[in-house]
């Protein structure tokens, strides 16, 4: 997934915006983070594995002045979680040199890849991020037309952060796969990933970057062109359903809204006769407010996440590992007899879900009925999502009645296509729903498999 954000200004701390920024979109990657800035001419990069307040501190701050920056929060779909693939990345070539982060997935960089190594270019990365910025640092002229033109030569999903000439810049695919969003604090110009960013920095939303477009900021102001004719609508409903912060406007809907209609619809759909409504926190907890609202049964807490675990470096021990789940959750004394039901936001490959279910019977539920918010998962992402292969979704070749017994359930129902579509208040042509119905907006790999690390040994036989 990723979060990206920029900024421009002559007077505001950059660097500082920018890890604040970072902070509001630490949900959209945990694995490494960066900033870099552009100041006199050159482009400095801090990049390191580990979360934003890992990375940052005011010492490292401090050292980034400029008048440009963009930051990058990883979550790793090509190229494996090492430091050089953390990004922004840095580029330096005959044309311009690039910072530049990315939030997306192209479906196939392997041919591109191959024709910069023919042309002797040195790709330090395992990732398709590298691939372009080195064909933006290799594009002559002007920058609108050299990003023009690199985008003519990209296929996939791609909303993109860059320094380039001095200027901020900021494009989107011609799908608009990956949300992007332009703000204005002050004078200044800001893009970030998601709305809630923008809030945090006390910036107004502008408006989205359009499907095409290419968006850069410079001494004379903010500028725009479409660089690339504008595709069917394909913004990503996985966004919707789970990904992006629920106080994030995204394609023009509240996202909480919308999940909380996901919850009222499949109370709908699938009624069911509990004592208490609980969510899978936090994921589940908009659409188990609107499962309760809807049914009429109480909506009560019976699970406590421990939201310091994230993402740890110090692996547990055996006995640790042996417990599992419990790590993150632990289950309140108060379901005990009780017949409940949890609700949450998707079922990818299955294992979280079953070691809950078997956590609550475990705990003395006397029944359990699971409601997820969105349908099967059935086949995986090519554009940003690191989504298992089709072999390991646990709903690509089950039944509705085998994953209810594959988690252990007392019953398990999903909401429809139509139902969750519904919630959003997309059109169902705006969308991509891959994921949900095996139909992709572009072409995608014969063999359909994303291989995430296929360029791990190129990326270190260049380095």
């Amino acid at each position: 997934m990723c979060g990206i954000f920029g900024v421009r200004s002559v007077e505001r701390d950059v660097a500082r915006l920018t890890y604040f920024g970072l902070f509001a979109l630490q949900h959209r990657g945990q694995e490494s983070a960066g900033i870099a800035v552009w100041e006199g001419g050159r482009v400095t990069a801090v990049r390191e594995m580990g979360l934003v307040p890992q990375v940052f501190d005011e010492e490292k701050l401090a050292a980034l002045p400029g008048e440009v920056a963009i930051g990058h929060t990883r979550y790793s779909t090509t190229g494996g979680a090492r430091w050089a693939n953390a990004q922004p990345l840095v580029f330096h070539g005959p044309a311009r040199t690039v910072g530049l982060g990315h939030n997306g997935n192209l479906v196939d960089p392997g041919p591109l890849r191959d024709e910069l190594l023919a042309a002797g270019v040195r790709l330090a990365s395992s990732s398709d991020t590298e691939v372009i910025a080195a064909l933006l640092s290799r594009e002559p002229g002007p920058l609108p037309e050299a990003v023009a033109a690199t985008m003519r030569r990209l296929d996939g999903a791609y909303s993109v952060v860059a320094i380039a000439d001095g200027a901020l810049v900021a494009f989107r695919d011609p799908l608009g796969i990956r949300p992007l969003t332009l703000g204005q604090v002050g004078d200044d110009w800001v893009v970030a990933s998601e709305t809630c960013a923008l809030d945090l920095v006390g910036a107004d939303v502008v408006r989205d970057v359009r499907p095409g477009e290419v968006v850069w900021v410079d001494e004379d102001g903010c500028h725009s062109a479409q660089a690339v004719p504008q595709g069917r609508g394909a913004a990503c409903i996985f966004e919707h359903v789970y990904f992006a912060r629920p106080d994030s406007i995204l394609d023009g809907t509240g996202v909480h809204a919308g999940r909380v209609r996901m919850g009222e619809r499949l109370a709908e759909e699938a009624p069911v006769e509990a004592d208490l409504v609980m969510p899978i926190p936090d994921s589940g907890t908009p659409a188990a407010i609107g499962f309760a609202k809807r049914s009429g049964i109480p909506f009560e807490e019976g699970l406590i996440k421990n939201r310091y675990v994230g993402r740890t470096f110090i692996e547990p021990d055996q006995e640790l590992r042996r417990q599992g789940i419990r790590l993150k959750f632990n289950p309140l004394a108060e379901i005990a007899a009780r017949r409940i039901v949890i609700v949450d936001d998707s079922i990818v490959r299955g294992n979280t879900m079953r070691a809950l279910v078997q956590m609550m019977l475990g705990a003395g539920a006397a029944e359990v009925h699971v409601r997820i918010s969105s349908p099967p998962v059935v086949s995986p992402c090519f554009y940003g999502i690191d989504m298992a292969d089709e072999d390991e979704l646990a709903a690509a070749h089950r039944s509705v009645e085998e994953m209810r017994d594959h988690v252990g359930a007392t019953s398990l129902h999903y909401l429809s296509l139509d139902g969750m579509q519904w919630a959003t208040g997309l059109a169902e042509e705006a969308v991509c729903r891959a994921c949900f119905t095996r139909r992709y907006p572009t072409s995608v790999p014969a063999e359909r498999l994303a291989a995430k690390h296929r360029f791990e040994t190129v990326g270190a036989a260049q380095r």
